[in-house]
């Protein structure tokens, strides 16, 4: 089946359960061979009624859903795809409230899709190449709004009370954020060998903890004292590209607030995967080795 593009082409598709059932397993089976997840063997019963298989071998019972973030959710599909689509869509992020409207389900629920499919947005090994360019941020309340006594506890002034964010953008394609507990020279040094090819030319400023990183790849730095740009040596170009600001703009317009640091992974992570396509995001979370829960 083709993927939605609009909301309506979307909700017109999944609002049947039996075409949401048959457009997941099309997905996760595309060669129509349908494995148990217990035993791998192909050899089924399917139970019609309850839309399940029954292992031949192992009499295990499994559907589309084991092993996704659709597992163990009373939820039918209907309801997590259009969700997965919202999401997959918004701009700007997407509220708890916004899918509780939309879906007619309650907020608390809303909240449970909406981290879930966060989680596969962030979860998964990304390697950018060719030029690329890192910096980091700082996501964090103004001291001057705080309360006295919070203000007092958090401190004043930098990145004191504030979680770091960094940025690494692959020019003309993908974009990776991840938390980092401090901007430190191994920290730094940690997240950009694990996300970036070494034949790749990296460009970053002046910032004292990618020193070093000349030893790994091709680096070039800038010094905003000095200059902002220099040849193929730009400003600090992740944090004004567009998914860094659609982070700001779910910050300010979407969650009114500024994430607490236990989920500002999951936020950056949905500014992220914005444009993603429907249909690529749904084969990444049928994943059943990734995405388990007990």
């Amino acid at each position: 089946m083709k993927a939605p593009q609009t909301l309506l082409e979307a909700t017109r598709l999944f609002s049947d359960a039996e075409t949401a059932h048959a457009y997941m397993r099309d997905l996760r089976w595309p060669d129509g061979v349908i494995g148990c997840p217990v035993c791998g063997d192909t050899a089924h019963y399917y139970l019609a009624t309850q839309r399940r298989w029954k292992c031949k071998s192992c009499s295990k019972q499994f559907s589309v859903k084991v092993g996704t973030i659709f597992e163990d959710s009373p939820l039918g599909l209907d309801k997590w795809l259009i969700a997965v689509w919202l999401i997959t869509n918004a701009k700007n992020g997407i509220s708890s409230y916004e899918i509780h409207r939309a879906l007619g389900v309650t907020q608390k629920t809303a909240w449970f899709m909406l981290h879930r499919i966060r989680l596969a947005m962030q979860n998964g090994s990304m390697i950018l190449s060719g030029d690329v360019e890192a910096d980091e941020s700082y996501i964090g309340g103004k001291a001057r709004n705080m309360h006295k006594g919070k203000r007092g506890k958090v401190g004043t002034g930098g990145s004191t009370g504030k979680v770091a964010v960094m940025g690494m953008l692959e020019r003309g394609g993908k974009v990776v954020t991840q938390v980092i507990n401090a901007p430190t020279r191994q920290t730094i040094k940690d997240h950009i060998m694990g996300t970036v090819d070494q034949t790749s030319t990296l460009y970053t400023d002046g910032h004292s903890g990618y020193d070093g990183m000349s030893f790994y790849h091709q680096h070039h730095t800038i010094d905003h004292a000095v200059e902002y740009v220099r040849g193929q040596c730009p400003p600090s170009s992740v944090s004004t590209r567009p998914r860094p600001s659609h982070f700001s703009q779910n910050r300010h317009g979407t969650e009114h607030a500024v994430p607490a640091p236990l989920h500002c992974g999951h936020c950056t992570s949905s500014s992220r995967s914005f444009g993603l396509i429907f249909i690529c995001f749904l084969a990444r979370i049928n994943a059943p080795s990734i995405y388990i829960f007990d």
